[in-house]
């Protein structure tokens, strides 16, 4: 008859385990953290109180949201990015065209017409953004969106924006001279660059924005780092006298 087996024991702990029913051990006992960090929600960006302390009035400090309108080739993007990087606050730069490239396949391009898919997916883009600009808020985040947004169309005017983001969105326009947007419009590769006579078509278009009242910044001849500053001054004077739109 065999010998009795002795029960199998159990292989030796790595250094520095803690077995499992130790404090600390296993599976996290109910009510223990597990780094979850509770965010605030996101809510509408309201319109700033001209009566507010100095330090929420302060351009460069204050929590806002910016929304850069212009045409392809006007710089929005790349101002975006220098205005967002050089605050002195947490700031974030969400452009539209990014987010709507996020689809990859059935990516609805509107340069190969804009139809009721195109439609759908810009809309969904400007939903997102404004999405992810309500959160960054809520958080203690800046943040300036950028897109082509137009005068005479209101499927993809400055409503929606206002619908997803809030009253409180500051819109600015950039508006160089056409020759300045061809010219930038000719050092862009991809589907980022458009033909010179739908660049010339949009230009025009964005010259409804002079009869708006919105701000309007002719960078023309301005390098980046004057038209973020420029950029400064009207969001300045935003938020002591926000634009009627």
């Amino acid at each position: 008859m065999p010998a009795p087996q002795a029960p199998p024991t159990a292989p030796p702990s790595a250094p520095g385990a803690v077995p499992p029913g130790a404090p600390g051990g296993g599976r996290p006992a109910p009510g223990d953290s597990t780094g979850h960090v509770q965010l605030p929600p996101g809510a509408p960006v309201q319109v700033p109180d001209p009566t507010a302390d100095t330090g929420a009035l302060d351009a460069t400090h204050a929590a806002v949201a910016v929304l850069l309108i212009g045409a392809a080739g006007a710089g929005k993007t790349t101002v975006a990015k220098h205005w967002a990087a050089r605050r002195a606050v947490p700031t974030a730069h969400i452009s539209l065209d990014d987010v709507r490239e996020w689809v990859r396949s059935g990516f609805a391009d509107p340069q190969s017409g804009w139809n009721d898919h195109s439609e759908a997916q810009y809309r969904l883009a400007r939903r997102t953004c404004g999405f992810a600009a309500r959160n960054f808020l809520a958080n203690g985040i800046s943040c300036i969106l950028d897109d082509a947004v137009f005068p005479d169309r209101p499927v993809i005017g400055l409503g929606g924006w206002k619908r997803h983001v809030g009253p409180g969105l500051i819109p600015v326009v950039l508006l160089p001279g056409l020759e300045i947007v061809l010219e930038r419009n000719a050092a862009r590769t991809g589907n980022r660059r458009l033909a010179d006579e739908e660049v010339a078509s949009i230009h025009g278009r964005m010259a409804g924005w002079y009869s708006s009242g919105l701000p309007i910044i002719d960078n023309s001849r301005q390098d980046v780092a004057t038209t973020a500053r420029m950029l400064d001054d009207v969001v300045a004077r935003s938020l002591t006298s926000p634009p009627n739109w």
